[in-house]
């Protein structure tokens, strides 16, 4: 042998936490990425609707496809995105796939 001091069951439980630690490590810095990357998307979106949301006639919606084009996000990240948040509105009525950030009349 050649560690005398340590036994084979302590080596497997050093082992074992050590996994363990590096598993929680590499599923938190995940998680904070994708929390950040949603954030940062989040607010690009919104940032974007706000600014070209105007109270006239054809410019109170943006479609999914012109949002994508101007924040360049794939279409259903931006779907997800206007979805998810609470200050961003989906049009109802004849106007599909539309968004806003005004207030509902």
């Amino acid at each position: 042998m050649l560690c005398n001091s340590i036994s084979i069951w302590e080596s497997i439980i050093i082992g074992g936490a050590g996994g363990a630690i590096a598993g929680l490590t590499v599923f938190s810095v995940q998680r904070l990425y994708n929390h950040l990357n949603y954030k940062m998307d989040s607010k690009r979106v919104f940032t974007w609707l706000n600014e070209n949301c105007e109270d006239k006639p054809g410019k109170k919606y943006r479609t999914t496809r012109t949002i994508s084009s101007w924040t360049n996000l794939p279409e259903d990240r931006v779907r997800y995105l206007c979805s998810r948040n609470n200050k961003i509105r989906l049009s109802v009525g004849p106007e599909e796939d539309r968004w806003t950030t005004l207030e509902r009349e």
